[in-house]
Order: structure tokens, then sequence, then C-alpha cells
């Protein structure tokens, strides 16, 4: 077996600051190690499809980041690992372990199918995978061919953990419990304007240095056509993941003010990420929600959007600043008048979208490439 100590040491040596996932018991040792450590970071994350998305947005930011989790949860991380890693080409590093392994330690009966095909499925996914190692003379020679892979590929490395890999690392304190803030009731509000009204003024109210990460959908398609801008990053698939990839991203560009323009829709698939976001409270993220109560896209079904209070959820979640608005002079107030603290902004708006909306004519993996670029101006 080897220690957590000496795998985060030399994934450290590496460049490897950002560890984040769900757990598994095969993982207890190196995510107990992981949260102990001062020199890494640790990202507790509802899901493992959220773990993948903060993973990527801290490696967009600069940091190299490890996604963990069970592989009973790989199928919740299919998503963004085909249409978010794979499409925009950013490398993280994977560790999932091998519960009901095929001739493994007798496991219970929910891992068993899984147990058989998870290294297929990291094939068919063209994410290349080895064992992670029993014994620490291997270790170092493992982190040099993913790194390697991923410097050269830009894309995913796995390291498959089967059960016993890792020593006991000491139980780590719990999580410190975070005051909630003060409980709120913000008026429900009509909506006014389009979305294309509000994307407008977050172009132009924008800060130098901002990074500005828009969902899947119109709404990245709408943004690119009002303006194509290096700060932009426009979500393709993954829906729900833009606010999991903007906290990575905030957590790794601290000095930076990320805006993360979710819809209803978006938000309602992964709500989960709100408590995830709400614990780590960056300071520099703020999480605004395009509220037009359906999936416009996909023909404008309705979303549940209407039952719910994204302000008073996000309270609950841990956010220390809510508001709701639906005048495009509203949100340029807010905008110039933010001086930090994460903020989560619904707006209600109306259906309805430009006509003959092109799509964006540079490739993901272009807007990948320029935003990394951006950040290092």
């Amino acid at each position: 077996m080897i220690s957590a100590e000496h795998f985060i040491d030399l994934a450290d040596e590496r460049g490897i600051r950002i560890y984040t996932g769900v757990p598994c018991s095969y993982l207890k040792p190196l995510i107990n190690g992981v949260i102990t450590s001062d020199r890494v970071r640790y990202i507790p994350a509802a899901n493992e499809g959220d773990a993948v998305a903060i993973a990527a947005g801290a490696e967009l930011g600069g940091l190299r980041s490890v996604a963990m989790m069970q592989n009973s949860g790989l199928g919740n991380a299919v998503n963004p690992l085909t249409s978010l890693t794979h499409t925009l080409r950013i490398p993280i590093l994977l560790i999932i372990t091998l519960r009901g392994e095929v001739g493994g330690p007798v496991d219970e009966p929910q891992h068993e199918l899984m147990g058989a095909i998870t290294t297929t499925m990291l094939e068919s996914m063209r994410i290349p995978w080895e064992y992670f190692p029993t014994e620490e003379t291997g270790l170092r020679q493992l982190l040099n061919r993913a790194v390697a892979h991923m410097d050269k590929e830009n894309r995913p490395y796995a390291l498959v953990m089967r059960k016993g890999t890792v020593q006991a690392s000491p139980t780590p304190p719990p999580l410190p419990m975070k005051p909630l803030p003060p409980r709120m009731s913000l008026p429900m509000l009509e909506p006014i304007v389009h979305r294309r009204d509000m994307l407008t003024i977050l172009q132009r109210y924008c800060r130098p240095g901002d990074v500005l990460a828009a969902t899947t959908g119109y709404t990245g398609r709408e943004l690119f056509a009002l303006d194509d801008r290096e700060n932009q990053l426009y979500m393709v698939g993954s829906m729900g993941c833009i606010s999991s990839l903007a906290l990575g991203l905030a957590l790794a560009q601290p000095q930076r003010r990320v805006l993360a323009v979710d819809g209803d829709g978006s938000l309602i698939m992964r709500m989960g990420s709100l408590a995830t976001i709400g614990h780590q409270r960056p300071d520099n993220l703020v999480h605004l929600v395009l509220d037009n109560t359906c999936y416009e896209s996909t023909g404008g079904q309705h979303t549940v959007s209407a039952s719910l209070d994204f302000c008073r959820i996000a309270g609950a979640c841990g956010y220390p600043h809510s508001y709701r608005l639906n005048l495009p002079k509203q949100l340029a107030s807010f905008l110039e008048t933010h001086v930090g603290g994460l903020a989560l902004v619904h707006i209600p708006i109306l259906p309805g979208t430009l006509e003959a909306l092109p799509r964006p004519n540079v490739t993901p993996r272009q807007i990948a490439q320029r935003l990394r670029h951006y950040l290092v101006s």
C-alpha cells in the first residue's frame, strides 16, 4: 500500500492543488489525507458530475485538479466528461474506485454490473486509464504518464483504485459550521424584458478582469451573437454544470470576479451545486439565474421554476447575498456597486430569442484556449 501523504506530495510537485469528489470507502484514506493536508484544497461535491465540473473550472483557472468518485457514480459524470472536458479539451485527473471488481472482494449486489463495465466505460469515453499503484515505487512514473498525457492531449486521465490501495489516514475534524444569512423573503417579480436585454447589460458593465461564463442553450449563443469576447465561456452540453465550473474557476482565480449566467432549467437539474457553492462561499462569484420558466431551446416546455424561490433556496444553502430584479437598470446598478461577496441574482425574463440566432464560429476548444490566455494576461 501507499500513503496518502506520499501521493499528495508527488501530485503537488506536478501542480495538482485542487481535489473534489464524492466519497467511497476505498477512497477514505486518500480523501482524509487531502482534507488534513495544508498544501491542497478539498471541495466536497454534491455529485460526481459536479466534481468533474469543479475540477474543470479550476483547471481552466490554472490549477491542476483531481475529481474522485466511486465507480457507481461514474454514470453521473458521463455528461460533463463527454460534453465538457472532452469537447473543450480540459485535462483533469480522475480517481475512480473499482467496487464490484470481477474476481475481486465480495461486494454489495448493486456494484456487480458497474464493476464489470467500469474500465470499458472509460475506454468508450476515450479516457485512458491504469490501475492506481499498490506500491510507492510505481507512483512517480504513473503520475508522470498521467501528466504527460494531460499536457499533450488536453484531456482527462483516469486511475482506477482497487480495495486496500492506500494506507489508513487519520479521520479529519468535521467541516466547520458556517452561519446562514438571516431568512428573508424577496417579493416575486413579473418578467418584463428578454434574455438579450440582460446579457447586453452584463457585457456593458463587465469590469476589466471579469470572467463571464454562460450556460448551455440560447444563453451562450446570444452572448456570442451580441459580442464575442475572450473573457467569455459558452457552455455546450453539460447542462446544470455552469455554476460548479464557475466555482472551480473562482477558487483558482480569487482576484477576478466570475459571473456565472445560469438558467432556471439548468440550475434545477443540478441544484445540489448550491449547497457546495454556499459552503465554499467564494467572495468573487456572482451566480445569475435567468428564469424564463421554460426549456426554450428544446421547444419551450415548462420548467417547475414557477413553484420555486431560488433566492430563499440559495440563502438556505449558505449564499450570504440574494437579489431579485427584473429591469436592466437594476442589473446595471448591481454590477456597478457589487464589491464582493457570494451572491445569487434571480432575474425573471420573457421567453424569446434573437432571429436567426447564430452558433459560435469559434470551436469550444478555441474558446477554452483563449480564456486561459486571458486569465494569464
